[in-house]
C-alpha cells in the first residue's frame, strides 16, 4: 500500500485539505490522464512508461500472493478459467456502480462539494483512445488487484472479519479519489463496498469481473470526454479543456 494506492490516499487527503483552503471545491478543476510532453511522441512515450511503471506493483502482490507455492493468479481469480462468466459479471456491475457514479458527481458538482473532472488532458492525436484505453485498464488492475485481491487475502489470514476487510478496502478506494471533491469520494466508497463484497462472497474469490467492470467504466468516462460535444460535458458538470 505504501508504494501504491496507500501513498496516493495520502496525497488526496493533502490535496483535498489544499484544495478547501483555496476556495470552493465546485469552482476548482482537476485534470485526470495529462498531457506530459507538448512534443506528440515524447508525450506517447511519457504516458506509455507512466501506465508500465504503475503496474509494477501489481507485479509485486502477484509475487507476494505466490508464497506456499500458490498459483496467484487462480487465487485471487484474475484467470480465464470463466470468460464468458467473468465477462457478464463485470458488464453488469460496471452498469450497477456507472449510474449511481455519475449522479453522485452530478450532485456533488450541483451542491458545490465536487470539483469539475477533465476526464483527460490529452490532444487528439492518433494515439490517444488506444493510450487511454490502456490507462483505463491500468487502473482496474491495480485498484482491483491490489485494493480488493491483494488485501482481502492477506486480511482473511490474518483472521479480519468480512465486514472489516470490506470496510478497510473502500475507506482506502475512497481515500485517493479525495481530491476529485466529496461526490467521487463516497461514490467510490460506495464503489469500493460492492466490489469487496462480491469478491469476498461465498465460493466467488474472482477479481477478473471487478476488473473488467473498472475498465469499462474508466474507458466510457476517458473516451466518452474525447467523444461527446462539449455542450453534453458542460450540462453534467464535466471541466472542458480550454
Amino acid at each position: 500500500m505504501g508504494l501504491s494506492l496507500g501513498k496516493s490516499g495520502v496525497y488526496a487527503v493533502v490535496a483535498i485539505i489544499a484544495a478547501l483552503t483555496r476556495g470552493p471545491l465546485g469552482e476548482q478543476t482537476t485534470s485526470l490522464n495529462p498531457s506530459q510532453s507538448p512534443r506528440p511522441y515524447l508525450d506517447l512515450t511519457y504516458q506509455l512508461l507512466s501506465i508500465a511503471f504503475t503496474l509494477v506493483p501489481v507485479a509485486l502482490a502477484l509475487y507476494l500472493l505466490s508464497d506456499r507455492g500458490h498459483n496467484p493468479w487462480r487465487r485471487i481469480g484474475l484467470d480465464a478459467r470463466r470468460p464468458g462468466r467473468d465477462l457478464l459479471w463485470g458488464v453488469g456491475l460496471g452498469a450497477v456502480i456507472g449510474i449511481p457514479g455519475l449522479g453522485l458527481y452530478v450532485a456533488g458538482r450541483a451542491l458545490g462539494i465536487t470539483v469539475a473532472v477533465q476526464a483527460s488532458a490529452l490532444d487528439p492525436y492518433w494515439w490517444t483512445v488506444p493510450v487511454l484505453v490502456l490507462a483505463a485498464l491500468k487502473n482496474g488492475l491495480i485498484e482491483e488487484v491490489v485494493v480488493v485481491g491483494y488485501l482481502a487475502e492477506r486480511l482473511t489470514e490474518k483472521r479480519w472479519s468480512p465486514v472489516a476487510i470490506v470496510l478497510l478496502s473502500a475507506v482506502i478506494r475512497g481515500s485517493y479519489h479525495l481530491y476529485q471533491g466529496w461526490g467521487p469520494f463516497f461514490a467510490n466508497m460506495l464503489m469500493g463496498v460492492i466490489f469487496a463484497s462480491f469478491y469476498l462472497s461465498k465460493g466467488r474469490r474472482r477479481v477478473l469481473p471487478l476488473v473488467v467492470a473498472h475498465t469499462l467504466l474508466d474507458v466510457t468516462a476517458f473516451v466518452g470526454y474525447q467523444l461527446l460535444p462539449e455542450e453534453w460535458l458542460t450540462a453534467i458538470g464535466v471541466s472542458v479543456a480550454g
